[in-house]
C-alpha cells in the first residue's frame, strides 16, 4: 500500500481536505493505494506557485535548465526497477513494458534537455540604416498540463520536458488511476534541484480540475492527451479565455498493406503495435485494410502472432499483454465484439472477457469486419484488431480517409509509387512506412482533424510553449 500526495510549491502534501481517492490494481481489482485530493483551495494554491516559480524558471539559463533535466533523466534510469514495478501495480502493462517506458522517458527528457539551449530567435533585415529588427523567443507561462492512464510518465514527460526547456512553468494533473508512477516523475525533477514552484502536482476531479485550471488568470497554456470529446470540450473552455493548446485526442489508425509487401514482417511489427500496453494507445493500428491477393495469408500470419501472446498479471514471468485499465474498457471491448459480429463479422482469434478476477481482455482479430459495425467507426482502445480487404489503392485511400480521426497511420508496400503516393494522400499527423517509426523524441507527435493539433514530439514541441517577441530598434543618432 502506497499514498500519494501533492507536490505544491517544492513540498509534498496532502490536499486541505485530507480527502483521498482509491488506487486499485487492474489485474486483481484490489486496491493497492490511496492519492491525495485536490480542491479549489489547493488548485489555487498550485497555480499562484507556478506563477512565482515561472518568474524564477524563466530567468534561468537554459544551460542550468538543461543540466537538472539531465539529472533528473539520470534518476529515473537508476530508479527504473522501483517506478516499474509501481507502474505495473497500478496501470497493469507487463514489467518490461514498464521498463521500456521510463528509460524512452529519460530519453526524452534528455532531449528536451538539450532543445533548452536552442530556442532560438532570428534577426530580421532592415530597411533602414542604425535599425535592428529582432524577433525573441520568450516562454509563455505557466501551463496546466493534463495527461492521461495508459503511459503515466511518458504522456507527462513530453509535457513537463517541452515547457521546462521553454522556461514556463507547470500544475500537472496526471490521472487519478495510474497517480504514484507520474509522481516519481516529478520526484526525479524535485531530487535534481528544480526550484520550488516550477513544478507542481494536483489530483482530484478531472472536471473540477480542469475547469478551475483552465480559467484561472495565471494560466496561460493548456496542454491535453485525452479522448476527441473531453478535448473538445477543454478547447472550447480554453477559447473563451484565449489561451493557447496542444490537444494530442483520439485515433483510429488505418494499417494498409498492398499486395507486393513483405506480408510476415508487416504481420510481425504490427502485432507488436496493435497488443502493446493491451492496445490502449492512441496510436496503434486499429483497421487492417488488407489487398485481396495477401489477405489470407495476411490473416493466418496476423492470428498467429495474436495466439502466441500471454495474457496476465504483468508481474509475472513471461507475460506479454496485461489487463485492462478498469473493468468499463472490458464492458466497452465486449460491446465492440458482440456488434461486430451481429452485423457479419467473424472472430478469427480472441473474442471474451476474463470472467474471473481482473480486467483482461484476450486479443482479439475479427475479419471481414463491415463499415457498418461500431468498431470501425469508435475508437476501440483495447487489444482489438479489425481486418477488412481492398481491392485498389483508390479504396484503401478512401477507407484510410473515411474518418474524422488523423493520428496516425502505417502502410506496407514494396512499390515506391505506392509509398509515395499513400505518404502523400494520407489524412493524418504521422504515417509510418514499412516500419514502426513513430513517437521518438526527436520526431514531431500530433494528429490531424478530430485527433487534435499541435506537437508532443520534435522541435515542434518547444515551439507550443514559446511566444515570439518583435523588437524594432533604432539608434538615436541615426
Amino acid at each position: 500500500m502506497y499514498h500519494v500526495q501533492l507536490f505544491i510549491d517544492g513540498e509534498w502534501r496532502d490536499g486541505r481536505s485530507a480527502e483521498t481517492i482509491p488506487v486499485l490494481n487492474p489485474a486483481i481489482e484490489e486496491r493497492v493505494g490511496t492519492v491525495a485530493y485536490a480542491r479549489r483551495d489547493d488548485l489555487e494554491d498550485a497555480a499562484n506557485a507556478a506563477a512565482r516559480g515561472f518568474k524564477v524558471w524563466r530567468k534561468t539559463s537554459p544551460l542550468e535548465r538543461s543540466q537538472i533535466m539531465r539529472t533528473a533523466a539520470d534518476l529515473l534510469r537508476k530508479r527504473v526497477d522501483a517506478i516499474a514495478t509501481v507502474m505495473t501495480l497500478e496501470q497493469g502493462k507487463p514489467i518490461a513494458e514498464a521498463k521500456t517506458e521510463i528509460n524512452a522517458s529519460a530519453d526524452i527528457l534528455d532531449w528536451f534537455a538539450e532543445e533548452s539551449r536552442r530556442t532560438y530567435g532570428r534577426m530580421v533585415p532592415a530597411r533602414g540604416e542604425g535599425i535592428y529588427n529582432l524577433v525573441i523567443k520568450e516562454p509563455i507561462g505557466p501551463v496546466a498540463a493534463f495527461t492521461p492512464w495508459n503511459f503515466p510518465i511518458s504522456q507527462a514527460v513530453r509535457k513537463l520536458g517541452a515547457a521546462l526547456a521553454a522556461g514556463c512553468s507547470v500544475v500537472i494533473k496526471p490521472p487519478e488511476e495510474t497517480p504514484a508512477s507520474p509522481a516519481e516523475l516529478i520526484r526525479a525533477l524535485a531530487d535534481a534541484g528544480l526550484p520550488k514552484g516550477v513544478v507542481n502536482l494536483v489530483y482530484g476531479t478531472p472536471s473540477e480540475v480542469s475547469g478551475y485550471l483552465i480559467a484561472h488568470p495565471a494560466i496561460r497554456k493548456i496542454s491535453f492527451t485525452g479522448s476527441t470529446p473531453v478535448g473538445k470540450q477543454l478547447a472550447s473552455l480554453a477559447g473563451l479565455h484565449m489561451k493557447r493548446i496542444t490537444m494530442e485526442l483520439g485515433g483510429h489508425a488505418p494499417a494498409i498493406i498492398f499486395d507486393d509487401a513483405d506480408v510476415k514482417f508487416a504481420a510481425a511489427v504490427l502485432a507488436a503495435g496493435k497488443y502493446r500496453n493491451a492496445g490502449q494507445v492512441c496510436i496503434a493500428p486499429t483497421r487492417f485494410l488488407v489487398q485481396q491477393a495477401v489477405y489470407d495469408e495476411f490473416v493466418e500470419e496476423f492470428v498467429e502472432r495474436t495466439a502466441a501472446l500471454k495474457v496476465g498479471d504483468g508481474l509475472k514471468d513471461g507475460v506479454t499483454i496485461g489487463p485492462l485499465a478498469n473493468d468499463r474498457r472490458q464492458a466497452a471491448l465486449s460491446s465492440f465484439v458482440d456488434d461486430a459480429v451481429r452485423v457479419g463479422a467473424k472472430v478469427a482469434a480472441g473474442g471474451r472477457r476474463n470472467q474471473n478476477k481482473g480486467y483482461f481482455f484476450e486479443p482479439t482479430v475479427l475479419t471481414d469486419v463491415p463499415l457498418t459495425a461500431r468498431a470501425m467507426n469508435e475508437e476501440p482502445f483495447g487489444p482489438l484488431a479489425l481486418v477488412t480487404r481492398f481491392g485498389t489503392f483508390a479504396e484503401a485511400l478512401e477507407e484510410a480517409n473515411r474518418l474524422p480521426y488523423g493520428l496516425a497511420s502505417y502502410a506496407y508496400t514494396r512499390s515506391i509509387k505506392n509509398a509515395t503516393g499513400i505518404a502523400g494522400a494520407i489524412e493524418s499527423g504521422m504515417i509510418s512506412i514499412n516500419h514502426y517509426g513513430l513517437a521518438l523524441p526527436e520526431l514531431p507527435f500530433g494528429g490531424v482533424k478530430d485527433s487534435g493539433y499541435g506537437s508532443e514530439g520534435g522541435s515542434e514541441a518547444v515551439e507550443a510553449y514559446l511566444a515570439s517577441k518583435f523588437v524594432s530598434q533604432a539608434s538615436p543618432d541615426r
